[in-house]
């Protein structure tokens, strides 16, 4: 049996040379997205007392990131860039916001990665544009074997310790829970869920709080169903499935913290 292994809470910046241009990642497997393909994309930079670290969220509404509680736990303040496929480099879409204003989930437990939900308020609402735009939350619960998309900004291999200055986007599948739990054991719940490419594609160190997409053809949206939220300790390229936490699990609470219903 596997351990499951946090996405180093947050990412920490210092441990990489840079963000560096030169990096032509992806998320395990991936591909570049192109300019305005994920509109919600949040690149966080979170501050705590231990120092500056990094991770993904997504925009849910005009004043509301969703992210992973692993991501918010002990922080001062965060620095959020919208609109933006480059982490660095001049970008006109790219919009900063700062904001020191979160909620974790109070069940949230950082040894099993229960709960691993948080939402973090924007002192200001955003004006949304054609490269920043919410996302719809998941309407219903997700099915076995349903393809989706994974995207982040997180390393592109267990050899390279930077994060990928591009977003990137991989397609994967969810694994059923049963499956999953003969990976990582019976700490896999009805919250999570797990995903895996056709080979070892999928989430890694810096994709922490990144989205789990599906496209729904019926009402031809982008339905946000899972939030990045732990790998194997066989490390990002294994053939392991990563794990999320499931978005519509947790539909009430978001709707009672933010008020958004969809």
């Amino acid at each position: 049996m596997k351990i499951v292994t946090q996405f180093l809470t947050a990412f920490l910046l210092t441990q990489a040379k840079s963000l560096s241009k030169e990096i032509s990642g992806r998320i395990i497997g991936g591909q570049p997205a192109y300019a305005g393909e994920f509109p919600f994309a949040a690149a966080i930079y979170i501050t705590t007392a231990e120092g500056r670290y990094f991770c993904s969220g997504s925009l849910i509404g005009p004043q509301w990131i969703l992210t992973a509680a692993q991501c918010a736990k002990g922080a001062i303040s965060f620095n959020i860039h919208l609109g933006s496929n480059l982490l660095e480099g001049d970008d006109e879409n790219r919009v900063t916001v700062a904001t020191s204003e979160y909620v974790i989930h109070p069940d949230f437990d950082p040894l099993t990665l229960e709960h691993d939900i948080a939402l973090i308020k924007l002192r200001m609402p955003v004006t949304y544009t054609t490269y920043v735009q919410r996302v719809f939350m998941a309407y219903g619960n997700l099915s076995d074997y349903t393809d989706l998309k994974a995207i982040g900004w997180g390393q592109t291999s267990d050899a390279n310790s930077n994060l990928s200055n591009e977003l990137n986007f991989v397609d994967v599948a969810a694994v059923p829970n049963s499956e999953c739990r003969t990976i990582y054991g019976p700490q896999i719940n009805d919250n999570m869920v797990c995903v895996a490419g056709e080979y070892n594609e999928g989430a890694c160190n810096g994709d922490s709080g990144s989205a789990l997409v599906h496209y729904d053809f019926g009402s031809r949206t982008i339905r946000h169903v899972g939030i990045a939220s732990f790998l194997s300790a066989n490390g990002c390229e294994s053939t392991d499935p990563s794990g999320y936490t499931r978005t519509y699990s947790y539909k009430k609470w978001i709707t009672d913290v933010t008020g958004i219903i969809s």
